[in-house]
């Protein structure tokens, strides 16, 4: 039998998610793929730029750096707000916007290129994220996203997670939004152009062990998950994920060094 989720529950159940722990944290490490994403889809100075689940801004900012003309939209207010910080910092132009990706609060066609660094792949009505990042980007525009790959280390975590604490029935995975096939399936015949590269994101910590508290700490997703089992359990999810690091770590000092594939997506709308 066919499970439906609640989409619209699981949405607002999300807002709390990604508003638990400390988000900015999490995004202030991941820096590379958003600059390379930015020069994969040749932004140009005051071309109208949408960055969407922004998160603390970290594609908002590349792009802002660029000159363009960017608005950066998450659902969860205060990410927003150290975004806001980072650009006053740095003298950046960029203006911000609560909003939902899979409702975005803009009329057709009005951007020139569309993004989003492991945001939008997130959202739980795929095809709805999909529909609505084609709609609000004009007749040859770019569309950019960097999504993590299924079977990467990312996605392991995912797995391992779910194996504690399991995903809402019928919710499709997050990672078949890092392959070609659903890709294809989501924008259809709306793009006249998909590039897809695979590339790696590299996490480094001093330990596996504090890569495993840093996202404990501070990642919504994983502090909701720990906060979700008793002290057994919790025990358990730290023992797989510390086993899912090093299997991945190449470092032999001590710190951690694991690579994660993700896909850099540049799509033009037809």
């Amino acid at each position: 039998m066919t499970v439906h989720p609640d989409l619209e529950s699981l949405t607002q159940r999300q807002r709390v998610t990604w508003a638990a722990g400390d988000f900015g944290r999490i995004g202030s490490l991941v820096v590379l793929p958003p600059e390379l994403l930015c020069e994969a889809l040749d932004i140009h100075p005051d071309e109208k730029v949408l960055d969407v689940g922004a998160g603390n801004g970290a594609a908002s900012l590349a792009a802002a750096r660029r000159w363009a003309d960017v608005t950066a939209l998450d659902f969860v207010e205060h990410l927003l707000e150290s975004a806001r910080k980072a650009a006053a910092v740095q003298n950046l132009r960029l203006r911000t916007k609560v909003g939902d990706a899979q409702a975005l609060p803009f009329k057709d066609g009005s951007f020139d290129v569309v993004l989003s660094t492991y945001g939008a792949m997130f959202a739980p009505d795929q095809q709805r994220t999909a529909d609505e990042l084609v709609r609000v980007c004009r007749s040859g525009g770019r569309i950019g996203m960097t999504n993590w790959t299924p079977d990467s280390l990312v996605d392991g975590i995912f797995k391992t997670v779910a194996a504690h604490v399991p995903r809402p029935a019928g919710l499709r995975s997050a990672s078949e939004w890092g392959t070609r096939r659903r890709l294809e399936e989501l924008f259809g015949d709306r793009i006249s152009a998909l590039q897809i590269l695979d590339r790696e994101f590299v996490f480094r910590f001093p330990s596996d062990e504090y890569m495993l508290e840093y996202y404990r700490a501070w990642y919504g997703p994983t502090l909701e998950a720990f906060d979700a089992l008793d002290r057994e359990g919790q025990a358990r999810l730290s023992a797989d994920l510390l086993d899912l690091y090093r299997r991945h770590n190449r470092a032999t000092d001590g710190t951690l060094v694991a690579t994660s594939h993700y896909a850099e997506v540049v799509a033009v709308v037809a």
